[in-house]
């Protein structure tokens, strides 16, 4: 259900099973299932080269959702670039694997239907971020520390 791939980047070691667990708790929130999830681990100009290619945008990010949904099954690709990540977390103070688990949960909740441009649609999904967060134990999240 769930592959873990790195282009261009360090090897993060999270257990694919977290993520079946986690993302399938939040799929069948919004009576949705978890299909096969595909997360790309990369770097900045991994992940700037497949925004030019398949978005023609020339910049920086840390996410980019491919959606392969059929029906109610919540199926995609998700690039996300750990060197963006990092420097988010930095910049916000927050931890890394906490910014990781919210920039996946960003990208799972557009294969589940939700947007971010407007200024409603970015309210609505910094919540239901938040609301994905809170479904990972506070053991997990500790677990989870020294990425």
């Amino acid at each position: 259900m769930i592959s873990i791939h790195n282009r261009g980047t360090e090897i993060l070691d999270i257990d694919p099973e977290f993520f079946v667990l986690w993302l399938g708790d939040l799929c069948r929130s919004e009576q949705k299932e978890l299909g096969e999830i595909g997360l790309v681990w990369c770097s900045d100009d991994a992940l700037l080269e497949v925004n030019k290619e398949f978005l023609d945008h020339h910049y920086y990010t840390d996410i980019i959702t491919f959606d392969y949904c059929v029906g109610s099954t919540i199926s995609g690709d998700l690039m996300i670039s750990v060197d963006r990540v990092r420097e988010n977390a930095a910049e916000w103070g927050e931890m890394f694997h906490v910014e990781l688990l919210r920039v996946v949960a960003h990208g799972i909740l557009h294969l589940l239907g939700y947007g971010d441009k407007s200024e409603a649609e970015a309210t609505e999904m910094r919540e239901m971020e938040s609301k994905a967060l809170a479904m990972v134990s506070r053991e997990t999240l500790s677990s989870l520390k020294q990425l």
